[in-house]
């Protein structure tokens, strides 16, 4: 955004979003973070106030817009093209959290906004939109009940690894890369469990076939 004063309020909410992360870590996700982000940008502050009608939810989520911006942008495409799809989903988690690490108290402070009763269906939102995205990055074309299985499942192991990532003091915060290997694991294994069990149900007899043959017996 080269000249504020002929930005679109489409073009000020990803601009001013890190900015006001930066600030909410100290200010919380309100008037003054983004005062404070307007001022540093040269933004009229009535102007950016209108560009989150909906004040912190919406600048929360302008801010985890840029922030899987930032993560798919992160690893290339011919790096995930080359992985296993486990680490696919792992190197997307890692980057992601690293996007956030230098504003890790404004996730924080983010989070309990969206925990409070009025924000959860916004929040449910939000999660679902970065796992989307991490699953189709990693190549999953799934459009069946696997689509929402596999996104449910990330989106519980994300959420874990984010509560231990924000009270993490471990060097390069690896007790959460460690807690989200375990996790993915975890994932690797079920998917296998769901491919043995397609497999088989191949050559399971079909109770619809065989009752369809007691009706209508082979001539």
């Amino acid at each position: 955004m080269t000249d504020p004063s002929d930005a679109t309020l489409d073009e000020l909410r990803p601009a001013l979003a890190p900015r006001i992360a930066a600030n909410a870590g100290f200010d919380g996700w309100g008037d003054a973070a983004r005062d404070l982000a307007a001022d540093e940008a040269g933004i009229d502050r009535d102007v950016a106030r209108l560009a989150y009608p909906e004040g912190a939810v919406d600048m929360i989520d302008a801010w985890f817009r840029t922030v899987d911006a930032r993560m798919a942008e992160a690893i290339p495409a011919d790096t995930l093209a080359t992985a296993r799809v486990r680490d696919r989903i792992a190197l997307l988690v890692e980057a992601r959290l690293d996007a956030v690490a230098p504003d890790r108290e404004a996730l924080r402070r983010a989070l309990a906004v969206l925990a409070t009763p009025g924000n959860l269906t916004r929040a449910a939102r939000l999660g679902w939109r970065t796992v989307d995205l991490i699953w189709r990055r990693a190549g999953d074309t799934a459009t069946d009940l696997n689509h929402y299985t596999k996104r449910a499942i990330l989106l519980g192991v994300y959420g874990a690894t984010v509560s231990v990532f924000l009270n993490d003091d471990s060097d390069g915060f690896a007790d959460t890369r460690a807690f989200l290997d375990r996790r993915i694991d975890g994932i690797g294994r079920f998917e296998k469990f769901k491919a043995g069990m397609a497999k088989r149900s191949l050559y399971r007899p079909s109770l619809s076939r065989f009752v369809g043959r007691l009706r209508y017996p082979e001539p």
